[in-house]
């Protein structure tokens, strides 16, 4: 709380933002001449606009003095790096994550639900380690950072405590839904080390660099809004009569006589058609799926002079989901303040605060999974809509509280003597989050269920930077900088849940016996667990120091050397700091050769190459071994004491930790082009990429006799080979009557595993979902480890016998009914060695086709989405198939949600297979489950009128008044048979629980006075 109120003096002392300069109109009406703003200094030095962490290289800086425009390192930097924050922000968007969707070439999102505010994942040229669990998507994200701010997230240390890993404890709210996009002036998208080096090694998955708009020497006004619906797509209901017609089939084949009703698998609720519950309507989708109203309003006010300028921006934005009645509202306000005292000294502060609300879903599964109780699952929620709807007025009688606040900015001194200058900034970024859940005992049988979290992140950073200049002569100029800079990060959550209610769960302390008999525990002395406790925190510190020099030859080629040491808290003692070293170099290839020819704009060749060490997020692997304050029991995996006694033990489900552990660290180079020709009428930027993540750590598999399950080591590689490109034409320029733009980017994508701790050639590793995964060196992380199924056994006779053994799966004997699953080795026996790695859980290549035409004041729109090359297990689909057993069964896998009732798929693709056999005929790690989700998607249909004109008859003060109306995620072509072949969390499982991503229906406007 201190960090807010530090943040909030400095807001009401000197701080906000504004909105100006590049108006929130596409390019074909954004054209008018721009109105600079905020304090100038001497030559194009200003302050209040790039606000990004100082980098003469790549200008993308965090200091108040911004480069100037033909600073050297910016020949370096890849045209596939800009995005335009303009067109995005006609998007209705509520996550970073969805803008940068298909516009950023080398940038795969992972969008597992369309509920709005969900975590969302993204990867920037692939994967640097195998995705096992929300730990692992975490390590693997780029940094984000918002006006030199950069930004924490929700640390998934949480995940330690929890049985179930579908959703962290808390709010689980997407942090980086708190970018507004009509209040961002610039997106870059920073890939190769020349440009993330000067953000060190939390830098290593590339870097995402936002400004937002700055102050103006004049006030000026902007209006930004949009309204709109958002609609559920049809889905095909089912009911009783269905799903027992669908399962009568396995019976009739397989059964004695055909018959089911002595089955003591066989649900009660299929068992009677006369129950009209189940067998009649099957109407639940009338209250699950609704269209829902959005809508957003920003605005900012800016003004000032030369010596002192600000901008204030407040908007609300209300995203809806499609299912569940889910949504997210968010309010923000950025203040901005630049002050210039002095000609040679300059003050810059902001402040970004954010509230974030959330109802989310009320899935079964995730309910569940958040109070580690499972109630019998043995008869399901009916597809009735009256039933439903008093399934859904239980919720009435409870509550769930999601709400996150956000806050960061920045204070910021800057001295300008010329070719001299000095920027020394404290950037803050805090975000906390509060759950509170009441669950009535109508929901539970029996048994009420609260909890209350609240969590906080906070990171903290000083950054000192200095630059100087050299020209000796007009042929050789040079910059040099020198940075200190200082993070703190820590993150804490204190969370409490409790039952009240008779229930099978709490287990201990529940003896009755005679408290008159001394020799027995009775209540009276060990009174029943009913609350459990927790509390944790994580911190993490880095100090850095780098140098870079950047040379300029005679206007045509460039060089480029930084080098930086980087000291981590968690790293082990004798392994704290770690330099890194990187290389650039660029040839302005035009001047060299094609200087008098015109059909040629540009044509620059940039490359670099470099080591950059890689940070370690989590601060268990410090200290080497270790002990942890949980113990847990059947039932309930993880408490954090006994009867009210904290308990130590050693985390041996955790992995051990030995000494000797060192940072992991990333080579990486890249080449790369960019030409323009015909007057900048055709653009063609290409990079080529090597980045090889080497001495990772992995938990390997232990000895047993050691208690612990695994043992952390050094040593595992992952590399990853491709190219991104971009391609823009002007095939109709905008002086013509009739104008048409196009663009089209794509990234091309592989990862191979090259090693593994201790010289291994592979390993088997589970999941957090408890799913086998093979790492294989020479072959992909993100594959399958899968059983190839060839068919049906129709009789015993065709079960393959050798010798008189028939064969066998894991010791099992196949017979009638069983799946012809490949026997790779040949040794008449299906097992591991059978299984084989196929498919890729991300793209091999994604991208985005944008097109925009112009009719006098007229636009129109359309922007596709692609993904190429990827495969999803359809596990959905492999419980559906596989009831027999989860009928039996009360565990998490057997939850079936009200979408239960919804016929998703193709069943007429799946052999009929003994559901009864011991062989887990439906197993979902088998091949007859994996589909091709490759896609085409329409995302954005918008026509666009320019009343710019009409309107300064009106009022001469208008600078832009610009009306559109655009239908998003319109279409999607793909032969992937489940939901949609975006709903697939980082492992690439559907389990069919993501709600659908909406088709979205708005109205907007844009002024600028």
């Amino acid at each position: 709380m201190r960090i807010i109120a530090i943040i909030t003096f400095l807001g009401v002392l000197c701080t906000t933002t504004y909105s100006f300069g590049d108006s929130a109109m596409p390019a074909r009406v954004s054209n008018h001449t721009k109105t600079k703003g905020s304090i100038l200094l001497r030559g194009t030095a200003r302050v209040g606009r790039d606000t990004t962490r100082k980098d003469t290289t790549k200008m993308d800086s965090n200091v108040a003095i911004k480069p100037p425009k033909n600073a050297i390192g910016r020949r370096l930097e890849s045209k596939t790096n800009e995005l335009d924050p303009v067109t995005l922000s006609t998007f209705p968007a509520i996550s970073l994550q969805q803008y940068l969707k298909g516009n950023a070439a080398g940038v795969f999102v992972n969008e597992q639900s369309g509920e709005p505010g969900t975590i969302q994942n993204m990867f920037i040229h692939g994967t640097s380690q195998p995705l096992l669990s929300a730990r692992d998507a975490y390590a693997t994200q780029p940094l984000v950072v918002l006006d030199g701010v950069p930004l924490i997230g929700d640390h998934p240390y949480a995940f330690d405590i929890q049985q179930y890993q579908y959703n962290r404890i808390g709010p689980a709210t997407n942090l980086l839904s708190i970018i507004n996009m009509p209040n961002i002036e610039s997106i870059r998208v920073l890939k190769g080390l020349d440009a993330t080096a000067v953000y060190g090694p939390k830098g290593a998955n590339g870097v995402i660099v936002i400004t937002s708009k700055g102050a103006s020497l004049k006030r000026r006004i902007t209006f930004d809004s949009y309204g709109g619906v958002v609609t559920p797509n049809a889905v095909t209901t089912i009911n009783g009569a269905f799903e027992n017609k669908f399962r009568q089939q396995f019976y009739k084949k397989y059964a004695a006589n055909g018959a089911f009703s002595q089955d003591d698998n066989y649900p009660l609720f299929l068992s009677d058609s006369l129950n009209n519950a189940f067998y009649g309507p099957s109407n639940w989708n009338d209250i699950y799926y609704k269209s829902m109203g959005i809508y957003s309003v920003n605005a900012s006010i800016s003004g000032g002079d030369e010596r002192a300028n600000f901008n204030f921006q407040l908007g609300d934005t209300k995203s809806g989901g499609v299912g569940d009645n889910t949504s997210m509202d968010r309010y923000n306000a950025r203040f901005l303040l630049n002050m210039k005292p002095l000609n040679w000294f300059t003050f810059s502060a902001v402040v970004n605060a954010n509230h974030m609300l959330r109802d989310r879903n009320k899935n079964i599964r995730d309910r569940l999974a958040q109070v580690n109780y499972l109630p019998d699952l043995s008869t399901p929620i009916a597809p009735n809509k009256a039933n439903y709807a008093n399934y859904l007025a239980q919720f009435n009688n409870g509550f769930d509280d999601n709400k996150t606040n956000v806050v960061n900015g920045y204070a910021k001194f800057a001295i300008d003597l010329g070719k001299f200058k000095f920027v020394t900034t404290y950037n803050v970024d805090y975000n906390e989050g509060y759950r509170d859940i009441f669950y009535p005992k109508t929901l539970l049988q029996t048994t009420n269920y609260a909890s209350n979290y609240f969590g906080y992140n906070d990171r903290t950073t000083i950054d000192n930077v200095a630059t100087y200049e050299w020209a000796p002569n007009a042929d050789n100029k040079f910059e040099f900088t020198g940075g200190y800079d200082i993070q703190y990060d820590f993150s804490r959550y204190s969370y409490a849940y409790a039952y009240k209610g008779s229930n099978d769960f709490i287990k201990l302390n529940l003896l009755n016996s005679d408290p008159n008999n001394s020799n027995y525990l009775t209540p009276t002395v060990f009174q029943p667990q009913l609350v459990y406790k927790f509390l944790d925190h994580t911190k993490a510190n880095m100090m850095s120091v780098y140098g870079k020099v950047d040379y300029l030859l005679k206007d045509k080629y460039t060089f480029s050397v930084t080098l930086r040491g980087d000291g981590s808290s968690t790293q082990q003692p004798d392994s704290r700091w770690y330099y890194s070293p990187v290389f650039g170099a660029g040839w302005d290839m035009k001047k060299e050769f094609l200087a008098d020819n015109n059909s040629v704009s540009e044509l620059r060749l940039h490359a670099s190459a470099g080591r950059m060490g890689r940070y370690e997020n989590f601060d268990n692997y410090s200290q080497g071994p270790q002990y942890t304050a949980f113990i847990g029991f059947s039932g309930n995996l993880i408490t954090p004491g006994y009867d009210g006694l904290a308990t130590l033990t050693r985390p041996y489900t955790a992995g051990y930790v030995p000494y000797g552990l060192k940072w992991a660290y990333s080579d990486q180079a890249n080449l790369g082009i960019d030409a323009s020709f015909l007057n900048n009428r055709l653009a063609i930027s290409v990079d080529g990429y090597y980045k090889h993540d080497k001495n990772m750590l992995l938990g390997v598999p232990s000895a047993a006799e050691y208690g612990y399950t695994s043992v952390i080591q050094n040593g595992m590689a992952i590399r990853n080979t491709g190219f991104d490109a971009t391609v823009t034409g002007v095939i109709f320029p905008s002086t013509n009557k009739f104008s048409w733009t196009t663009s089209i980017n794509m990234n091309f994508n592989r990862n191979t595993l090259t090693a593994l701790p201790g010289g291994l050639k592979q390993v088997v590793i589970n999941d957090a979902n408890g799913n086998a995964r093979l790492l294989q060196v020479g072959k992909s992380v993100d594959s399958y480890w899968l059983l190839t199924n060839n068919g049906i056994y129709n009789t015993d006779a065709e079960v393959p016998s050798v010798n008189g053994k028939v064969m066998t799966y894991n010791g099992i004997t196949m017979k009638t009914g069983d799946p012809k699953w490949a026997d790779i080795n040949g040794d008449n026996q299906i097992t591991d060695a059978d299984r084989q790695l196929k498919g890729h859980a991300l793209p091999t290549v994604a991208g985005g086709w944008s097109n925009t035409f112009g009719y006098q004041k007229w636009t129109l729109r359309l922007d596709f989405y692609y993904n190429l090359g990827r495969q999803l297990l359809n596990q959905q689909m492999a419980n559906r198939f596989d009831f027999y057993n989860n009928e039996g069964l009360n565990n998490i896998n057997s939850v079936k949600e009200i979408t239960y009732w919804e016929k998703r798929g193709d069943y007429s693709k799946y052999p009929i297979y003994n559901p009864a056999s011991a062989v887990a005929p439906y197993q979902a790690n088998q091949d007859l489950f994996l589909e091709n989700a490759n896609f085409v998607k329409l995302r954005t249909l918008q026509i666009g009128y320019d009343l710019t004109d009409i309107m300064k008859k009106k009022a001469s003060n208008v600078n832009r008044f610009y009306v559109y109306g655009s239908v998003n995620n319109v279409f999607t072509l793909t032969k992937y048979t489940g939901q949609d072949p975006e709903l697939a969390d980082y492992t690439g499982y559907d389990t069919g629980y993501g709600i659908q991503i909406p088709r979205t229906y708005t109205l907007g406007v844009k002024v600028d006075f």
